[in-house]
Parts: structure tokens; sequence; C-alpha cells
């Protein structure tokens, strides 16, 4: 609803601040003109109209045209001309309270439509809302149908109460920026996501390539070749091979974030675990230590299987004993899940404990296997669990072994 008045009158209109055109750049990055009401601003002007005393409070933004409200007590109206705001008068002066005791004596307004005409504006105060920048956006005010002054703490009230709108304001548009940036970069992971796929797969199909024909000229041609052209053809194959898995590693790291987006199920530890380990020793070749007591929890599944898998397959390619033992425990506090995994192998050298979670660093030759690491399984590892809201340790001592502890949080941080 706008006032409309018929009535001819001569009044004394509102300046134009000097930083116009920047005061209504920085209003417009808040968007909160012609939105709906809200609580939060409502409870404000009930409160400073409770405070003062007043029929009227208004939380009132000037654009270039008009005078509008974002909340109000006492008032039917949702929007006014600038020109006969008295709001458009308080913002000329950002850092002073704007008031007029009884503007029927005030040559500025005595014959404004708001005075002689409904809503009968005689009192009004009005605090500017400043934003950090300096820019004055509006006001909140408190308006009455008679003469007032207003006491030196309810001046203060008022103030305070204005720096809770523009606090307000503040959260709105950091919320905004967030939800801008969250976009932007679950855009940017898919698109990141999509090129790791596309170019893992058109680097592994010519590393396939290489590595069969390798094998081809090794298996049918090798007598045929000297020593030095079989080593160098050997060289070759394991080339390609570490480069290919390299690109796996490369790939399952970019996953991770999707990862951790999967929703949080109950399922049976001890059942996720039989699951993982078959993957990998399907002929039993290694000894698996269950050191905790068999219950459901309710996490990300996924997320933790893979951070599972790659601990586990780590305690077993590095490890140098005839026998690998590998023991897995697990505890449940008020709010973690813990769990270790513990091997038997080498251990690692406490100058280089701090490095094991960096991608890419890799700290030893060739596994058990004769493959080379990648340096992308425990960064890969540390990502995970930091996404469910954990952090990972690892203790390890030369030849007695390395056990990696890992906390996850049982509150949803995804």
């Amino acid at each position: 609803m706008v006032f409309l008045f018929n009535t001819k009158y001569i009044m004394i209109s509102p300046l134009i601040p000097q930083n116009e055109k920047s005061r209504m750049k920085a209003l417009k990055e808040y968007s909160i003109l012609d939105t709906l009401p809200e609580q939060e601003y409502d409870d404000i002007t009930q409160l400073a109209s409770m405070i003062c005393e007043t029929s009227i409070s208004t939380i009132s933004l000037i654009d270039e045209k008009r005078q509008w409200f974002k909340s109000k007590v006492g008032l039917d109206a949702v929007e006014s001309r600038r020109e006969d705001s008295f709001c458009a008068h308080a913002i000329i002066e950002p850092d002073k309270i704007f008031t007029v005791k009884d503007s029927r004596l005030d040559e500025r307004f005595h014959d404004n439509p708001f005075v002689i005409g409904d809503p009968h504006v005689i009192f009004y105060t009005g605090v500017p809302l400043v934003s950090p920048e300096g820019f004055s956006l509006g006001t909140l005010c408190v308006i009455d149908d008679k003469p007032k002054e207003l006491t030196e703490e309810q001046l203060k009230s008022l103030k305070a109460l204005s720096n809770q709108v523009v606090s307000l304001f503040e959260l709105r548009k950091s919320k905004m920026l967030l939800e801008k940036f969250t976009k932007d970069l679950e855009n940017r992971n898919a698109e990141l996501e999509k090129f790791a796929q596309v170019a893992a797969h058109d680097i592994k199909s010519p590393l396939s390539n290489i590595s069969s024909l390798t094998q081809i000229l090794i298996e049918d041609y090798s007598s045929d070749l000297d020593d030095d052209a079989r080593n160098l053809m050997a060289m070759l194959d394991l080339s390609s091979k570490t480069l290919r898995n390299l690109v796996d590693g490369i790939l399952e790291h970019s996953r991770t974030d999707s990862l951790l987006v999967e929703t949080r199920s109950v399922f049976n530890f001890g059942e996720l675990l039989d699951e993982t380990i078959q993957l990998f020793d399907n002929k039993e070749e290694f000894i698996f230590v269950r050191s905790f007591v068999n219950k459901e929890i309710y996490t990300n599944r996924v997320a933790l299987q893979q951070i599972l898998i790659n601990l586990i397959v780590n305690g077993v390619k590095y490890n140098d004993k005839p026998q690998v033992i590998i023991e897995m425990g697990f505890e449940e506090t008020e709010e973690y899940y813990e769990f270790y995994v513990k091997d038997n192998g080498p251990g690692i050298k406490k100058m280089d404990q701090k490095r094991i979670f960096d991608i890419f660093e890799v700290l030893t030759g060739e596994d058990r296997f004769g493959n080379r690491g990648n340096g992308i399984g425990l960064s890969t590892v540390k990502k995970l669990v930091e996404g469910l809201g954990g952090k990972i340790l690892v203790d390890s001592q030369i030849n007695k072994g390395t056990t990696f502890s890992f906390v996850i949080t049982k509150f949803n941080f995804l």
C-alpha cells in the first residue's frame, strides 16, 4: 500500500547523499528490498516500539524513489515516496540520530502529507542503518502521533537495536556469498571430476597398449634380444605400469569429495571389514586380527570403507615380514567412532612420519610385490577422515610396525 494524498502542500524535500551511487550499490548487494517479512526483524521493531513507548516503529530502506519497510509495527503501508520520507532526511548524516519532537512546528515537515494526514507523524526519531563501509541504507525509527522526547537510555537502546539490524543484513550477505561460493565449488568439482575421468581414460588406453605390446615383445621375441634390450623392455613395462597406477591414484583422490557426499547409514562394522578384506585377500594369505566387539554404527559407509582399504593395503604392500599380520580395532565414545589399523611391517622413521600424508610423497621403493607406490593413498585417507569431522594419527617404531589411529565424528558434518 502506498500513501496517496490529493492535498496540495509545499515542503522541504530531503537532500540526496553525496555518495548516493555507492550507497545504492551497497544497499542492493544485500538483496533485501521487496523480500518477505522475517521474524528476526519484526522482533526488533516490536522491541523498539515497546522501549520507546511509541505506536509505530519501522525498519525503513531508502532506494532511488521510495522508502520501503522491511518491518513495521503499527503501520499498514508497504512503501512510500522518498520525497515524503522522514527517513530520507535521517540518512544524510549517518553518524547522528535524527529527531523531530513536533513536526507541526518544523518547516521541513509541517505540511508533509504524513503529518497532516494518516498516520499523523508528529514525533519521529530515526537511527541510520550504517553498513560497515559507512553507507547509510535506511533507518530504524520510532513514530508517534503526539509530541515526544526520548530519554538517553531509550536512545542508547534504539542505537543498539539498529546495530542488530545491520548485523542481520551482514549475516544475510554472508549467507548469500557462502551459497554462491558453495555452488561455484560444486560446479568446479564436477568439472574437475569429469576432466579427471576423461584424462584418465585417454592416458590409460595408450598405456595399456604400451604395456600389452611390451609383454608381447618380452614373451615372443626375448630370445632375439640381448641382455641390455631385455632390461630396457622390462623397464618400459614397469614404467607403463607405474604411470597407470599413478593415474588410478589421482583419479581416486579426485573422487574423494564425491565420496563424502554419500549419505550416512546404519551398518554392521564387522561385516564391512569382512567385505573389505575379501577384496584383496580371497586366498587367505595374510593374518587379520580383530580387536573389537562387533556392533552396528551410523556413518558414511563408502567413505569409511575407502579409508580401511587404503590403510590395510598399505599394511600389506609395504610389509617386509614373511607373515603379514594386520590388527584392526574399534571403540565407540559419546562423540566419536575410534579405529586403528596396526601392521607388523618395517615401521616409519620419526622424521618421515609428518610427510606420509602429503600427496605424491613416496618414502619407499618397491613394495613386496615389486611395484612402486604413488604417494596418493594416505593423502586420500587424511582427506576422507577430515571430511568426516575427524583426524588421523600415526605411531610407528622401526622394525616393530606401524599403527594408524583415526576418529570420525558421530554427528553429521556432511
